[in-house]
């Protein structure tokens, strides 16, 4: 039987699962009943919407909950480093190993080990990794011994794996001995009547931690949050409401703080998803360039007229103003200059093209200032 203090860290890391929709509450009793026993989870997803405070729970919620939980990325854990992360070395093993180490799956001993990003791991890796899960044991680098290991595998990707099978990208007995339990998470955008909720926890969180009165939203911003597609789901909601209070003169949050969010159309209409398409929206809406904070605009009554004194045309059967291509273009520049602090080569690498392309096409639009390496 679980001790008072394994049920309470249970109760409180399901407590962190927030949500009334259907999906929260059905993943609440899925962690609470899939715990108490020790076969492998499959937590499957798209990005920022909590498969690590999944497995957290789950652990939490177990027999192994006063050991460790350890977290490990499978998304940097990759060639000759793979090994002795993940299995230890022994002293001497290689150059630069001057001590022993345990590995991730021995340090997790009697607790669990939780493989984020399984889906990027490499396939030569994988067969690694499918061996210490059938044997349950481990050899170090550099030693020839097998140490049997006692851990629960907790596993997580945004990617489909049957789908990543079919390609010949993950290895099918992995995925069955993985996929024992599975867990999906779905976007934001398909449980509107959690954002509130989350907003709320998450003020009330910000609040503590900064030492301040706790911020509300007002209905319209409520409204607009809810309208909004969440390509970042729950991770990028918090960015949003710590952005919203820096920019909150008062305890009340309104639409105008949030403007930092790319929302298309009125009340009823689909949000646009897609960052092209919400910046086109959004240039629609006098949205016309970012500041140096990531995804916050500076915002103009109407759209400024093109570097050549163009005006805009209007899209056809619309009042409105509608971008041309280069403008989305010169706005996407803009927005990538900003987040790469004016590092040209940085930009080229995030925007998947040579810098010298880059180079011309920011001389293109004037936006060459010859510096920021």
């Amino acid at each position: 039987m679980k001790s008072m203090v394994s049920t309470s860290r249970g109760n409180d890391a399901i407590d962190r699962i927030i949500g009334i929709s259907p999906w929260a509450e059905q993943v609440r009793r899925s962690i609470e009943l899939v715990a108490v026993h020790q076969s492998s989870v499959l937590i499957l997803g798209p990005s920022g919407t909590g498969k690590e405070l999944i497995a957290r729970a789950i652990h939490a919620c177990s027999m192994r909950s006063k050991k460790a939980f350890i977290p490990v990325d499978c998304a940097v854990t990759t060639g000759t480093l793979f090994a002795s992360h993940m299995f230890g070395h022994v002293k001497g093993s290689f150059t630069g190993a001057t001590s022993s180490t345990l590995g991730c799956f021995r340090a997790a001993e009697s607790g669990t080990i939780f493989l984020d990003e399984i889906g990027e791991m490499e396939l030569e890796l994988q067969a690694k990794l499918l061996r210490v899960l059938q044997q349950r044991v481990v050899v170090p680098v550099g030693s020839h011994e097998e140490i049997p290991v006692n851990v629960r595998v907790l596993a997580a990707t945004n990617r489909d794996l049957s789908a990543e099978v079919a390609a010949g990208r993950f290895r099918e007995d992995l995925f069955y001995r993985l996929n024992v339990v599975a867990i999906k998470t779905i976007p934001l955008r398909e449980r509107v009547e959690d954002v509130p909720v989350l907003a709320t926890r998450y003020l009330a969180e910000l609040a503590a931690r900064h030492g301040m009165p706790m911020c509300a939203l007002s209905q319209a911003a409520v409204e607009v949050l809810q309208r909004y597609a969440w390509p970042g789901n729950v991770r990028e909601l918090e960015n949003v409401l710590e952005r919203a209070v820096m920019f909150s003169s008062g305890d009340q949050i309104d639409p105008d703080a949030l403007s930092g969010l790319m929302v298309g159309g009125s009340p009823g209409e689909p949000p646009v998803t897609g960052s092209i398409a919400q910046m086109a929206v959004a240039a629609t809406r006098g949205i016309v360039s970012p500041t140096p904070l990531p995804g916050v605009y500076r915002v103009e009554p109407t759209m400024a007229p093109d570097a050549e004194g163009r005006a805009q045309q209007a899209a056809p059967g619309t009042a409105e103003e509608w971008p041309t291509l280069a403008d989305v273009e010169r706005m996407h520049l803009e927005r990538t200059l900003a987040a790469t602090m004016q590092n040209k080569s940085l930009a080229a690498k995030m925007l998947g093209i040579d810098r010298s392309v880059l180079r011309r096409k920011l001389q293109r639009y004037g936006l060459d200032d010859s510096g920021g390496e």
